[in-house]
């Protein structure tokens, strides 16, 4: 036997040959550790050629290359022959025992329903980078193999006396007996000359015994086994790489977003965040919530374009400016226009979506500004379910665009809703269905912030693999009654009139702290605080003006607006100044002071004061 005969059957062996045949070397060009050429001519002069590969026992070349080479035959896999590499990895094996229990690396490795497989089909397996038990990552390939029929039951002629054996007694069923060991070993050194797998020789042999020629049985196979250790651990290494650098990412992500929600007084918030399951796919998905005083409340949601660690900290830039900008306590779309502008300043080349949001108890609405974002979805005390629509401007960083600001209804029992992509995009629908079947989740969830939260994120089929990040905002405006309706009131008055106007206010701040029975302490410093702002709007500010009383739960707000948009600043005055105290005589009394302008011209001045314990309760 020789080595072209197996070789023909090997993986990319036909290839090699094809080459051989279209471009015949011309010498034998032969040194050290060398492989010697298969046809090569000889040559006219030097000492004479080494043998062709033809030439070479088989089992000698198989026995020296690194490759683990093993050869089974039979349905139960009886061995054959194993080469020199193969026996170094996993100890000798008996020629002639059945793989099931002289192999237990193929076992472990799942590769004996492989070697049926290849029987069955007499087409070549291969599968890639197993670690054995020897602790080694092999790739291995199985190939069906033409044996001799005649030998199955007979070993190769051998110089070799032979060794008496008693003839072996077929069973009851008729089966051939079992081969002994001698005969399992001839098996390598005994196959007849093969033609190449495209030959006339087999051509005939198919159409006569159905696929294998008639001197010959599709009934080995040869396992080829190539060490791929080093590649598997570079690969291992680099999954490692990828997961810490993942983690990283999901701990800067998690760390830059609020560790605990502010919970305004008139709205109760939930919200989640679930990163991308897939390797470094965590994103820029960011939410948040601001409590602006006097009673209104800013939320925001933003997706910062990209994965991994740079993702993450642009979103917590955005995030910082926000927070920032809306201590300003600007209108929703000059919010976006001052983070467009330092998104651009960020990086050129990353862009971010965003919706900046501001509700108002006393309006009874929610006021928003998008940067190319999803909509807000709002479903009323109803049930049913609105969908945001226009004005929606690019995204943050673009540059060039003025944005505008939008309104929609949140009145008491109301429920809005800010997410971002991951929630409904998916590869193989439209974006319009992903929404669609949010607003239909949206309409039938109810119950508190955090299970509506829950709910939508599981209707839309998020799971721990994921393929983007995952982030939602759910606010409820609660419709309250009874005893806890009776702990959020409004009382308000129009300003008419010139000096007589203060007090009158005075007079009506007084009414109704008595009537909301709050201690005098809390009572005078109340009306102090009016008195203080009506005069300061009086010589300041213009028609129309109006003083709001509001309490909740938690706090008492005064605020007082007219027409003028002049925002005042606490300043300190001199002895002899006769004005210029009441906004630091109220900042002095006051918890938290502020002013901003309103969206039709003018401005608000606010000041609030929180609740004695005896007089609060919790939602």
């Amino acid at each position: 036997m020789n080595f072209t005969r197996w070789s023909a059957r090997l993986p990319g062996t036909q290839r090699r040959a094809a080459a051989r045949t279209e471009h015949p070397l011309a010498t034998d060009r032969r040194g050290e550790g060398s492989v010697p050429s298969a046809r090569a001519e000889p040559s006219t002069g030097g000492p004479p050629p080494g043998p062709a590969v033809e030439d070479l026992p088989a089992r000698e070349v198989l026995d020296r290359i690194p490759a683990l080479v093993a050869l089974v035959h039979g349905p139960d896999h009886r061995i054959a022959y194993v080469n020199e590499a193969y026996t170094a990895a996993f100890g000798p094996r008996p020629p002639g025992a059945p793989a099931r229990e002289a192999l237990p690396e193929l076992a472990a490795l799942g590769l004996l329903p492989l070697l049926d497989q290849v029987l069955r089909s007499a087409r070549p397996r291969t599968v890639k980078s197993r670690k054995a038990p020897d602790g080694r990552s092999y790739t291995f390939t199985c190939t069906p193999v033409a044996l001799p029929a005649t030998d199955r039951a007979r070993p190769a002629p051998s110089t070799a006396p032979p060794t008496p054996t008693a003839p072996a007694e077929p069973d009851t069923a008729g089966t051939p007996p079992t081969p002994t060991a001698a005969e399992d070993a001839a098996h390598v050194a005994a196959l007849p000359e093969a033609d190449p797998p495209d030959g006339p020789s087999h051509e005939r042999a198919r159409a006569s015994s159905g696929g294998a020629p008639s001197h010959l049985s599709l009934g080995g196979v040869l396992v080829f086994a190539t060490d791929v250790t080093d590649h598997a651990e570079a690969a291992e290494r680099l999954r490692a790489s990828e997961r810490e650098q993942r983690r990283t990412a999901v701990t800067l992500q998690r760390s830059l977003l609020p560790q605990e929600l502010e919970q305004p007084d008139d709205l109760r918030i939930a919200a989640t965040y679930q990163p991308g399951g897939t390797e470094a796919a965590v994103g820029g998905d960011w939410y948040d919530v601001i409590t602006l005083g006097g009673g209104r409340t800013a939320l925001v949601i933003g997706d910062v374009m990209g994965r991994g660690v740079r993702a993450a900290a642009v979103m917590g830039q955005l995030r910082t400016a926000v927070r920032a900008y809306a201590r300003l306590d600007l209108p929703p779309h000059e919010v976006l226009q001052l983070l467009d502008g330092l998104a651009a300043e960020i990086d050129a080349n990353q862009i971010a979506t965003c919706v900046y949001a501001i509700h108002d108890p006393n309006e009874g609405r929610l006021v928003y500004a998008s940067a190319g974002h999803l909509p807000i979805l709002v479903r009323d005390e109803a049930g049913n379910v609105l969908r945001t629509d226009e004005p929606t401007g690019p995204p943050l960083g673009t540059g060039g665009w003025i944005h505008s600001s939008g309104s929609v209804p949140l009145g008491p029992g109301s429920t809005a809703v800010l997410y971002t992509d991951g929630l409904v995009e998916r590869r193989d629908a439209d974006l319009d269905e992903g929404i669609a079947a949010l607003e239909r989740a949206l309409a039938g969830a109810t119950g508190s912030p955090q299970v509506v939260c829950d709910r939508l994120v599981r209707s839309a089929g998020v799971t721990a693999d994921h393929d983007d990040d995952v982030a939602v905002l759910v606010l409820q405006h609660p419709s309250r009654t009874g005893h806890d309706g009776e702990l959020f009131r409004n009382a308000a008055l129009e300003l008419l009139g010139g000096v007589e106007a203060a007090p009158r206010a005075r007079a009506f701040a007084s009414g109704v702290l008595t009537s909301w029975r709050f201690p005098s302490d809390l009572h005078d410093a109340g009306v102090l605080a009016t008195s203080e702002l009506v005069a300061n709007s009086l010589k300041h500010g213009t028609p129309p003006m109006r003083l709001r009383l509001r309490r909740t739960d938690r706090r008492l707000i005064i605020e007082v607006t007219d027409g003028d948009d002049h925002l005042p600043l606490r300043r300190r005055a001199e002895p002899v100044d006769e004005a210029g105290r009441g906004i630091a005589i109220v900042a002095t009394i006051a918890s938290n002071w502020g002013s901003r302008r309103t969206p039709g011209g003018g401005k608000a001045v606010w000041c609030e004061f929180a609740l004695p314990k005896a007089t609060t309760t919790t939602h």
